[in-house]
């Protein structure tokens, strides 16, 4: 099964738009903004989210935000997907149709939009790599964990 990667793109909390990964600084960490490529400090202090670690509620699980974007990706032949400016009842209607069994209580239409606004935002950068899907580690692996200590925790689109 394929998948979107995701490795190095962030959200943080507060600005607009997404960010990629640059190094680490003495202060926080050095992003460059997708859309014009500057490049800036976030704060230690900031709420930065990875994509990789956002999934959505699901009545029986949580769905990595990179198959959210793979189910997008297959449903519109690597083409742009519906704004993020439509109605809320379309906005709805069309994640109905990519997550049937989405939690409606957990995920809301602010969560719904970001998930269409960053496709579309590393579609027009052509930054949506598809690669082939890890398998889920064998119970008693040993697996690698990243210490992310700024994760987004008021987001209610669920952070691993």
């Amino acid at each position: 099964m394929n998948t979107i990667k995701l490795k190095d793109i962030l959200s943080i909390s507060g600005k607009g738009g997404l960010f990629r990964l640059i190094a680490q600084a003495r202060n926080g960490i050095v992003v460059e903004s997708i859309e014009d490529s500057k490049r800036h400090v976030a704060p230690a202090t900031a709420r930065v989210s990875s994509l990789e670690d956002i999934a959505i509620f699901t009545q029986e699980e949580e769905v990595p935000l990179a198959d959210i974007f793979m189910m997008i990706h297959d449903k519109t032949g690597g083409k742009e997907t519906i704004s993020h400016k439509v109605s809320a009842a379309e906005l709805m209607d069309y994640f109905k149709e990519l997550v049937p069994d989405y939690d409606e209580e957990r995920v809301y239409i602010s969560d719904i939009k970001k998930v269409y606004q960053w496709y579309n935002q590393l579609r027009s950068h052509d930054m949506l790599e598809v690669v082939e899907k890890e398998e889920t580690p064998v119970e008693g692996e040993q697996t690698k964990t990243s210490d992310n200590k700024n994760s987004d925790e008021g987001n209610n689109i669920a952070s691993k």
